[in-house]
């Protein structure tokens, strides 16, 4: 089915963010770097200022403004919990995606033995790569990789009986690639890492604005993303399992709580930040339809998805007209997010979205995006990386167009 502008409410989803009305060299900007952080819808922006301008407070208190700062935290939880479907009290709050995994590595370090070994993937975001691999040098673990099929842009998992066995205790992969867009189908991977009785963690950061996330369906113990990717502030997110939870020997200070998910919480948390958290979420569920906040979270979701990609169809197959662009992407039956990579023959990628920027007001971003093992593996880290255009329930048919004759104008 054909989506067009006017039966997406894609007046009504622009108004809703004020960073839409900037405009660069006398042209409306055209956001296309949403994998590298979304615009902030307005509610949140108003939820954070609300906060502040109320009166922030510490935790504990016997006044109104400390009970309120509580309750802010509470809710935040509760609307994660229904976004991934998940426990209130299994979801923590941090500085961001990378520093909550390398907290939690940390501890889940202390459980493993020298010999044992942990498995991640050729095609991860270097923040489900590295704390895991420090993880695996400071305790003598063997670390074994999924390797990425450079033809099909998807992991190969022909051989996972080899790599993920009875020694395994961690297995490690990203729902999305946050460079290339392929989705990964994550079945196979987590039957057998259960198969051997070992863990499971998901980097959920590109996925969670594009598609729906049902942590425990997916037999996923470890599961972190961030906010600011889907329309909210910078908080990381980490969504653990109640068991895996409660055996974590984090770092921490003594006089700090010894209970999930709070030991996990180090220090005074961004509460104003916190507070931007259940709007964003709320943003999803206003577009969906249900009885349960789950329910129109859903429904919501799977509305915005068919939209980007449908926009972002349109964009793949303008650019693939294009003679002097090149596509990085999975074959056409293969699960996307709105994420496309490319190059310009004889421009380098920065120099691309730098024209784009100047010469058209378009925001674009270039580099390997920190997915630089999948960079090395398709051969474009010594070129300047990828180009990378992502598409946002924000962006129209108009942008999309605009963005296809920049391109080509090249």
């Amino acid at each position: 089915m054909k989506i067009t502008e006017t039966a997406f409410p894609i007046t009504e989803v622009r108004g809703q963010f004020p960073a839409l009305n900037r405009t660069y060299k006398d042209r409306q900007v055209a956001y296309f770097d949403g994998p590298g952080g979304s615009q902030v819808v307005k509610t949140a922006i108003q939820a954070i200022a609300g906060y502040m301008e109320k009166g922030g407070a510490n935790l504990h208190g016997t006044f109104p403004s400390s009970w309120e700062t509580e309750e802010v935290i509470s809710e935040a939880r509760s609307a994660v919990a229904d976004f991934l479907n998940v426990q209130a009290n299994e979801v923590a709050f941090g500085a961001n995606m990378t520093t909550l995994t390398f907290a939690i590595a940390a501890a889940l370090g202390k459980q493993f033995n020298a010999g044992d070994e942990i498995v991640v993937t050729e095609m991860d975001h270097r923040a489900n790569v590295d704390p895991w691999l420090m993880m695996a040098e400071d305790h003598g673990l063997k670390v074994k990789w999924i390797p990425v099929d450079t033809k099909t842009m998807e992991l190969d998992v022909s051989k996972l009986t080899e790599i993920i066995n009875e020694k395994t205790k961690l297995v490690a992969v990203g729902l999305a690639s946050n460079a290339i867009g392929t989705i990964v189908d994550i079945a196979p991977i987590v039957e057998r890492t259960k198969e051997v009785g070992a863990l499971f963690a998901a980097d959920a950061v590109h996925a969670a604005p594009h598609i729906v996330i049902d942590r425990d369906r997916y037999g996923i113990d470890i599961l972190l993303c961030s906010a600011y990717k889907f329309f909210g502030p910078h908080i990381g997110i980490a969504a653990i399992k109640e068991s895996v939870f409660e055996s974590l020997e984090l770092y921490k200070l003594t006089t700090s709580p010894s209970y999930y998910p709070d030991k996990l919480e180090t220090g005074t948390q961004n509460h104003e930040g916190i507070a931007g958290i259940k709007p964003a979420i709320e943003f999803f569920e206003q577009f969906g339809e249900g009885e349960s906040r789950r329910e129109r979270l859903v429904s919501g979701m799977e509305k915005l998805e068919h939209y980007e990609n449908y926009l972002a169809g349109r964009l793949r197959q303008g650019l693939a007209k294009i003679e002097k662009v090149r596509l990085w992407q999975a074959a056409e039956d293969v699960p996307k997010t709105p994420t496309i990579a490319f190059q310009v023959e004889g421009i380098e990628p920065l120099e691309v979205c730098r024209l784009l920027a100047e010469q058209y007001s378009i925001f674009t971003a270039s580099g390997h995006f920190y997915a630089s093992t999948l960079g090395d593996r398709l051969d474009v880290n010594g070129s300047g990386g990828w180009i990378r255009a992502g598409l946002a329930p924000y962006n129209t048919e108009e942008e999309v167009d605009r963005l296809i004759e920049a391109v080509a104008s090249l």
